[in-house]
């Protein structure tokens, strides 16, 4: 196939090379340098940068917290160079501006633009490209041509094997287009659409481009898959405390601390923009303590150091929390930190103590539902936490808990208004409890061992007999966790902060942090002064330092645990914040409509990629752990035996956890099964599965039926950056040469309800394809590359959580070459693909799972956190109870890309939702109508 001329062919190259000639000053052959020698004269290089055609303002999509706004300056329409903008609005003559903004490295990115490494054509792996040509010449179809190709093993692994070795060849961007539609038509025919996925992280770096190719995505029924918790950005410990993904305050709070910590966080570094608030803090008069175990640059702008060793941190924050509990709980109790306490936090909740061998053991919420006088049949009741309350001396169950957020009985009613209601902390506040409470010995876990192997720790706690259950609050749980012991309780306690043998105390954490006891105990102390004194303005800036540990979340919630202690959550100068990716979409409701494609079909696929990645990697066949390796010595045991590939077939069945590929079949075919053999389709589904004549296809992911066959990534270097365990995406999901050092466990815990494969499978991908302006370790195993325009050549918008304004990326020049925004890309994409359903797909429908979601009603399916798992017990499933929630979609292939291109009828009749709140932008919706028009196709 001959390629037409084009801008930046053979003949620009070389006017461009040849135009050192008759340019002063000597270019280097590569072209990057220009050299000037003698007098004033070289001056002009200088001045030249300031004779601009120009400015431009655009930002960055690159995964950066900062988000900042910059000046594009352009030459003869070529892209010179950038500095920042300085026109953010001013927040008063009482506090420091956003700017100055930006860094070295926003600084340089316009050598990126013309840079070597820079795809300007669309490509195609060689051997595979001529293999298409040759079966489209013959069959004359390209659904057909493809298909040809993926049945033939000989051929499918040659070009497999091919990835990563070089031989991308230019191809026109019809033709690319042509066979990433013609892969993705024949994916949904032969297997289902929940076979294709979608990878590409950070949406707030630049959404309209995330969400052209997941809208692309989710209207054909693929799989988007998560990047967040992945690579461990996310901090797990956000959602376990506060049920909700990241909610951070902006850099412009931390001038507002009174004390402020930088744990594992070199903010200078990392936080390059946003730096001068802590400086200019620091002014103010606040007191500034860096955690590192290294001289970090933000090291030298503390007052004070915390040499940590790497990865103990969570013994450091315990033994600041046992000062901290001693202290300002139990030698006195500071009525700012009690009442925050009170009213944030469970630490009043009454749990049931339980018997389990011959051990007791703390269970779950006492509840509504354990109660007696009628309140146990009040709506939701098993979902109403019960206090002790000191103004009565008696059980009370107080609003706000989630049995109030939904039904008729919480009108009003989901608000953390106590009115005259008092908690008890400890069981033993309130009147008359001195003569009322007794005590009891609990033991709790501990894993301080040498080995790791848990231990159990005895220790008593107050408690009280409800009705014929045993209770303690769960803040008695916390101070025999953190070991501060009070008078009269038995147990194993520490002898005072200097017992280096009991876990939690000061000297104890000083043998493993390299932390001095004197210096946990008087930052610890200062810590909790600051706090009370300023109202709760003890701040902690977090990061990857911390984060990014095996465990992170155990570390993050010590940490977490010193912030509620000292009532600092939630206050302007005070609380957590974690700065790990740009994460923090602003204009979160119509990006997520757009993106997921909900004003067409609803619900999406949404996938978590670290357990999408774990199964279809193949990296769980190298697991030989057992899953009760790491269990509570004070559990249940039911990881006993079981594999973590066990518990995730588990989470996925019970409707916890979604998981792609859906069944053992494709999910278009099990919808035309259900009708006709004349059932209602969920019905059908869960008759099949409780029969296992339909099987979940996280039991079985190396069936070949179950593989993921087409993957797109844009925006991201998947092999090279975001994947974990590159070694084994490039073996058994790219089936191409691989340096694994590792080999499957012979004398490991092997999986139950998993199925495993006599041979581990290579080479599950079909089609890889990605969009990028920059060859990547990606780009080279990809089987189509797509020239993308780069952040200065399109248009898209920016947001972050460290401060409240949202850039715009602008054209400073079109996209050079052939490269195209990722919008035209996908556009392009989606067109070619809705032109070949209209022979392969048509209409067709699509039984979608989806998991138990929080935010909704789903959340109250299990009231005590129990498990009904149908896998084992070989029970019928019931959809939205015991298994997912089941719905059918239809989907019209046909018109894919009219509804890719439109705003769809769903956002006018069912609204939009973010976290549970639903608005009708009825008013909205139709002005958009009035002034952009209504498709009438589609």
């Amino acid at each position: 196939m001959t390629a037409k001329p084009h801008a930046g062919g053979t003949i620009e190259e070389l006017l461009e090379r040849s135009g050192r000639f008759f340019t002063p000053g000597d270019i280097s052959e590569d072209l990057r340098t220009v050299t000037r020698r003698g007098g004033r004269e070289a001056d002009v290089f200088y001045r030249d940068r300031w004779s601009h055609d120009k400015v431009v303002r655009s930002t960055h999509g690159v995964n950066c917290t900062g988000s900042c706004s910059w000046k594009i300056y352009v030459k003869d329409g070529i892209i010179t160079w950038e500095t920042q903008q300085t026109d953010y609005p001013t927040v008063g003559p009482d506090r420091p501006e956003y700017e100055p903004r930006g860094c070295p490295r926003g600084a340089s990115f316009s050598w990126y633009s013309y840079s070597p490494t820079r795809v300007r054509y669309p490509y195609a792996r060689g051997v595979l490209v001529q293999m298409y040509r040759e079966a489209k010449a013959r069959l004359g179809d390209p659904v057909l041509a493809w298909a040809d190709i993926q049945d033939d093993p000989e051929r499918r692994r040659r070009y497999q094997q091919a990835r990563g070795k070089g031989g991308l060849v230019r191809i026109t961007w019809a033709e690319a287009t042509e066979l990433i539609a013609a892969a993705h038509v024949h994916t949904i025919k032969t297997y289902g659409p929940d076979r294709v996925a979608g990878f590409s992280p950070i949406p707030a770096m630049s959404m309209v481009s995330y969400a052209a190719g997941s809208r692309f995505v989710e209207l054909i029924g693929g799989v988007m898959t998560s990047f967040y918790d992945w690579y461990a950005d996310l901090p797990v410990a956000s959602p376990q405390v506060f049920g909700d993904q990241t909610d951070v305050p902006e850099s412009g709070d931390w001038w507002d601390a009174a004390y402020l910590m930088m744990w594992g966080s070199n903010v200078p570094v990392t936080r390059a923009p946003d730096a001068h608030w802590m400086a200019e803090a620091r002014y103010r008069g606040t007191k500034v303590v860096a955690v590192s175990p290294d001289y970090a640059d933000s090291t030298k702008f503390a007052d004070e150091w915390m040499p940590c060793a790497a990865g103990t941190d969570g013994a450091l924050a315990m033994a600041m929390g046992h000062v901290i509990l001693a202290e300002c709980y139990v030698q006195k109790r500071i009525p700012l930190f009690a009442d925050f306490a009170r009213r944030y936090t469970d630490l009043p909740f009454l749990i049931k103590l339980e018997e389990r061998g011959d051990m007791l053991v703390p269970g779950k919420n006492l509840t509504a539902a354990d109660l007696g006088g009628g309140v146990e049949t009040a709506e939701n009741a098993a979902l109403k936490p019960v206090v002790w309350d000191e103004a009565t001396d008696s059980v009370a169950v107080p609003h706000g808990s989630l049995g109030f957020r939904y039904g008729e009985d919480g009108v009003g009613k989901w608000n953390l208004d106590l009115g005259d209601l008092v908690p008890a902390l400890s069981l033993q506040d309130g009147r008359g409890a001195d003569n009322d409470h007794g005590t009891a010995l609990v033991h709790l876990p501990g894993f301080d061992t040498v080995n790791g192997e848990g231990t159990t720790i005895a220790r008593g706690v107050p408690v009280r007999r409800v009705g014929k259950h045993l209770v303690c609050t769960v803040f008695d749980l916390m101070l025999a966790q953190y070991g501060v012991a009070r008078p009269g309780l038995p147990g194993d306690w520490p002898a005072g902060y200097d017992d280096a043998t009991r876990q939690n105390t000061p000297a104890w954490q000083e043998a493993i942090t390299g932390v001095s006891a004197a210096q946990a105990i008087r930052v610890a102390r200062e810590f909790a002064r600051s706090a009370e004194e300023s109202g709760g303005r003890s701040m902690i800036i977090m990061g990857s330092g911390i984060n990014q540990w095996f465990h992170g979340d155990a570390i993050y919630r010590a940490v977490l645990a010193l912030l509620m202690l000292t009532g600092s959550m939630g206050r302007n100068g005070g609380g957590w914040a974690h700065y790990v990716g740009q994460e923090k979409v602003r204009p979160l409701t119509g990006f997520q409509t757009m993106a997921m494609a909900t004003d067409w079909v609803r619900p999406p696929r949404q996938v978590p990629g670290a357990s999408y990645w774990y199964a279809h990697t193949d990296q769980w066949r190298y697991d030989g752990y057992a899953a009760d390796k790491l269990a509570s010595p004070v559990g249940r045991g039911r990881f006993a035996g079981r594999h973590t590939m066990d518990l995730l077939a588990a989470a996925t069945a019970m409707g916890w956890s979604p998981f792609y590929p859906q069944f053992d079949r494709s999910s278009l075919d099990v919808a035309d099964e259900a009708r006709a053999a004349g059932r209602d389709v969920a019905e059908y589904v869960a008759e099949q599965l409780g029969r296992r004549e339909l099987k979940l296809a996280v039991t079985d992911p190396d069936n070949p039926a179950n593989w993921p066959r087409v993957l797109t990534v844009w925006r991201a270097n998947l092999i090279g950056s975001s994947g974990k365990g590159g070694e084994y995406f490039l073996r058994h999901l790219l089936g191409t040469d691989a340096n694994i050092a590792a080999g499957p466990p012979v004398d490991g815990v092997a999986p139950v309800e998993v199925t495993c494969a006599q041979e581990i499978p290579d080479g599950k991908l079909d089609l890889m394809m990605s969009i990028d302006f920059r060859q990547t370790s990606t780009t080279l195993v990809s089987d189509v590359v797509l020239p993308a325009a780069t952040w200065y050549e399109k248009a898209d918008i920016s947001s972050t959580d460290m401060h409240p304004f949202v850039h715009a990326f602008s054209a400073a020049t079109d996209p050079p070459w052939e490269t195209r925004s990722d919008f035209d890309a996908f556009g392009a994409i989606a067109r070619a693909f809705s032109a070949m359903a209209k022979r392969h797909l048509g209409t067709r429908s699509d039984v979608v799972l989806t998991a138990l979601q929080h935010d909704t009603p789903d959340a109250m399916v299990y009231p005590d956190g129990g498990e009904e798992d149908w896998l084992r017990t070989g029970a019928t499933p019931v959809p939205g109870r015991t298994m997912p929630k089941l719905a059918v979609v239809e989907r019209d292939y046909t018109a894919v890309y009219d509804k890719w291109l439109t705003l769809g009828p769903l956002v006018d009749q069912f609204g939009v939702t973010t976290k549970g709140v639903t608005v009708h932008p009825t008013r909205e919706v139709a002005e958009l109508a009035a002034k952009f028009g209504v498709m009438n196709s589609g």
